[in-house]
């Protein structure tokens, strides 16, 4: 007789690990249409604008590029770039996460592999990915998630750069709040105890606290040593036998 915790079955592990990745890719991609307007109405012409998405592509960095550009002109390039990379160093933490998962066999297209999933290692990549249950779920959701994000993320900018300022704000078409309910709709079902609660708690306190105070990315940083202290003391974890 079959067990009934039996692992699920391969064609499951990729629907779910599809389904997840199309509701925060397409999600995400939208958000693309206010970068692509704010760029434009911070100085930046459209070709800018879509080297920022093709190239960077990490949205937290691109914001804060032309954030600083709209505040201070072209002279203010040397602080974005620095702000920007701040945020990016978040990703370079995640690849090592990643790199045992997007791993695939020896080839002599290895390295071509290697240089795209380091360009797709974002929040949201590595959010769907390791939220399957699987390698194999998480590898799809990687590829996926990456794949339908690049290509909506820059068809949208695109797309908001030649409106411009016919979209000002986005947050008058609560896009702005698309990518945060992806992200918590993808969190969810895994606030099934005591620890993880806490971290997420946690989490969201000390970066309310600190970004009115510190730079922009600095307050997700510290946030996340919160994972790192309860994962380490294990406080409300299971006790080994």
């Amino acid at each position: 007789m079959a067990s009934s915790s039996a692992a699920p079955a391969p064609d499951s592990e990729r629907s779910s690990a599809v389904r997840a990745s199309l509701a925060v890719g397409l999600a995400v991609s939208a958000y693309g249409l206010s970068f692509g307007a704010l760029a434009v109405a911070s100085g930046l012409d459209i070709w800018q604008t879509q080297v920022l998405s093709l190239f960077m592509f990490s949205g937290g960095s691109q914001f804060a590029v032309i954030g600083v550009i709209a505040s201070g002109g072209l002279a203010a390039g040397p602080a974005a770039i620095a702000g920007a990379a701040l945020l990016g160093v978040r990703n370079s933490l995640y690849s090592m996460r990643m790199a045992p998962i997007v791993a695939g066999p020896p080839g002599p297209w290895g390295w071509a592999r290697r240089l795209l999933a380091g360009h797709w290692t974002i929040d949201e990549t590595t959010a769907v990915s390791t939220a399957q249950p699987s390698r194999r779920g998480q590898r799809i959701g990687f590829w996926v998630t990456g794949a339908v994000i690049y290509t909506g993320w820059n068809l949208t900018t695109l797309l908001g750069s030649l409106l411009g300022n016919l979209i000002g704000d986005v947050r008058m078409f609560g896009l702005d709040a698309a990518a945060a309910a992806a992200f918590l709709g993808l969190l969810w079902p895994r606030l099934s105890s005591r620890q993880p609660i806490a971290v997420a708690v946690g989490a969201a306190v000390v970066a309310a606290v600190l970004i009115p105070w510190l730079p922009a990315g600095l307050p997700v940083l510290l946030a996340a040593l919160v994972a790192l202290v309860v994962g380490i003391t294990n406080w409300l974890g299971r006790r080994p036998a």
